[in-house]
């Protein structure tokens, strides 16, 4: 059976040392949670925290971050890129057996984790960011969405034993969210991310890499078409199309 395991994760922050070769993931965990959580103040953990970028966004909005991984080079990435501000810290543990007390945080997350488990231990995972949240807290669970070309070609990759993270799955919203209600949480809301630069772009880019030729991380627009395709995006904010045609989504619920 196909699993993604720690020597995955290792292996692939040891490729990606350099974060300005990696793709950031926007502010969207920090617009999202900003509408239901005054970030000043409060208490947020990352759980699988990758290169720490989604929670460095919130670094100057006043709230005391944990970042949290298993992976010792990731763990060096975060502590190598940490913003010069207080109240931001990076530990090395469980994400099944969080290092802190019940009732710790106002707000538990996490992009790109929740997918590389199967049922049961993706529930273990939940119930305990769950344990760790105060009562009236908020759980972001972002993952990648279900219908979205990205996933036939993950799952291609993951036939052929090629695919970066060794084992991945998806979720519609409406899953996410009856997932998350199973559990004894609320969803208050949703939201759905297209990929920015598109798959194409990044597909094209990646190839022509492999054979010494480097594209830059961004294409190069023109101004008044930039502004275009980034209204185009957030003008679409939570609508079902958006939901369905997303490479990310994201289900916030209170505890």
């Amino acid at each position: 059976m196909k699993e993604s395991t720690k020597k995955n994760w290792d292996d692939f922050w040891d490729q990606k040392s350099d974060t300005k070769e990696v793709y950031a993931n926007t502010d969207r965990i920090r617009r999202n949670l900003s509408k239901h959580l005054e970030l000043d103040g409060a208490r947020i953990l990352e759980v699988g925290a990758g290169t720490g970028r989604d929670s460095f966004y919130m670094a100057q909005d006043g709230a005391e971050l944990v970042l949290l991984d298993y992976s010792m080079n990731s763990l060096k990435i975060i502590r190598n890129n940490l913003p010069s501000v207080e109240h931001i810290s990076a530990v090395g543990g469980d994400a099944f057996a969080l290092p802190f007390p019940d009732g710790t945080f106002d707000a538990v997350f996490h992009q790109g984790l929740l997918e590389h488990f199967r049922k049961d231990a993706a529930e273990n995972l939940l119930r305990e960011n769950i344990r760790v949240l105060k009562p009236g807290g908020l759980l972001i669970v972002d993952v990648p969405q279900r219908w979205h070309i990205y996933t036939v070609i993950k799952h291609v990759l993951i036939a052929l034993n090629s695919w970066f993270a060794g084992w991945e799955r998806e979720f519609s919203v409406r899953e996410l969210r009856a997932l998350l209600k199973e559990l004894g949480m609320n969803p208050v809301d949703a939201y759905g991310e297209w990929m920015y630069p598109s798959l194409f772009y990044r597909t094209f880019r990646e190839a022509f890499y492999k054979i010494g030729v480097k594209l830059p991380l961004y294409p190069r627009l023109v101004p008044p078409v930039s502004r275009i395709r980034e209204k185009i995006r957030h003008g679409m904010d939570g609508s079902a199309v958006k939901l369905n045609t997303a490479l990310s989504i994201g289900v916030i619920a209170k505890k």
